[in-house]
């Protein structure tokens, strides 16, 4: 089974659950945006959690199955056809040979996601399919997917109609409210900065990648403007930047910055922040850490719910 890339698409890449353990190295993790829209993909399609999967931006592209084919889009909705008919996000769908994928427009989010059962076939580097632009490694030779490029995929026996309830679907919002916890570095901020962080609106610049999202919104103070030394960073966390704005760090960040680290959103609302884009608001709620660990839990239970009925289903492990 391949994916043909008929129509090349702003910036389609291949990605999975990211690259770790290379951080010391420089190594940014790079990987899925939206993981939780992938880890459920995959789920739906007898799939390997991390297995990979192509991120999509709109415009999306054109791809076409040169074989019978088993494959599911969820994410943001670009309007999915399959050779001109709408189909549905979050359900596993049949491709006959020549059957073309298309998308006809963004109804909402940033980021959709196509998997196929089965998988697609691809090296690793350092571990991990996912596409470093920057070092010009892993995913399809480095890069984004062009016009003529074919994905090889392992053909898999798998049913059709297979569908993520709603309890499972992140809470994309164009507006959302994201969850944070404290950082390293909370304390730094002045009394009346640490209130406007939780208070008050912030949208995201143009000036925003998979690497980070420039925030605008009420310049944030600190105590001191001391220097500090580089310290480790994640996805997710939020950077004070000299100018009093901050920036996110996203699933391309650096692996360490001398910001202060004054907030970390919590991981189970990172896909939230992944479905919006340049304009869009968004505003903070801070919780403690075993509310974070708890709100994960939760999407954990769900997604092992999830595969425990698909197993029932197919009478098969996942």
């Amino acid at each position: 089974m391949s994916i043909i890339v008929r129509k090349a698409g702003i910036l389609n890449t291949v990605q999975d659950l990211g690259r770790y353990g290379y951080q010391k190295y420089g190594v940014n993790p790079n990987g899925a945006m939206d993981r939780w829209a992938v880890r459920i993909l995959n789920c739906l399609l007898g799939n390997a959690a991390d297995s990979p999967v192509i991120e999509m931006h709109f415009p999306a592209g054109e791809f076409e199955f040169d074989r019978d084919s088993i494959f599911a889009v969820g994410g943001a909705d670009f309007g999915p056809r399959l050779s001109g008919t709408a189909i549905s996000n979050w359900t596993s769908h049949s491709a006959g040979a020549g059957d073309t994928l298309t998308f006809s427009g963004k109804h909402f989010g940033e980021r959709a996601y196509l998997s196929v059962s089965g998988g697609i076939s691809l090296g690793l580097w350092l571990g991990s399919t996912s596409t470093n632009l920057g070092a010009k490694a892993g995913g399809y030779h480095g890069r984004r997917l062009g016009a003529g490029d074919q994905l090889e995929g392992i053909s898999s026996d798998w049913p059709v109609g297979l569908t993520a309830g709603r309890s499972m679907i992140p809470r994309y919002s164009s507006s959302p409210v994201v969850r944070i916890t404290k950082g390293p570095e909370f304390d730094i901020l002045t009394g009346i900065s640490a209130s406007s962080l939780i208070s008050e609106a912030f949208a995201i610049s143009t000036d925003s990648n998979r690497m980070g999202f420039r925030m605008r919104g009420p310049e944030l103070f600190r105590y001191s403007s001391s220097e500090m030394i580089s310290s480790a960073t994640t996805f997710g966390t939020i950077q004070l930047l000299p100018n009093g704005q901050l920036i996110i760090l996203m699933a391309d960040h650096q692996t360490a910055g001398g910001y202060p680290r004054i907030a970390n959103v919590v991981e189970a609302d990172l896909p939230l922040l992944a479905q919006i884009g340049p304009g869009k608001g968004v505003r903070f709620e801070l919780v403690d850490h075993l509310r974070a660990e708890h709100l994960l839990i939760d999407l954990e239970r769900e997604l092992a719910f999830l595969r425990t009925g698909i197993r029932l289903k197919t009478a098969t492990k996942l």
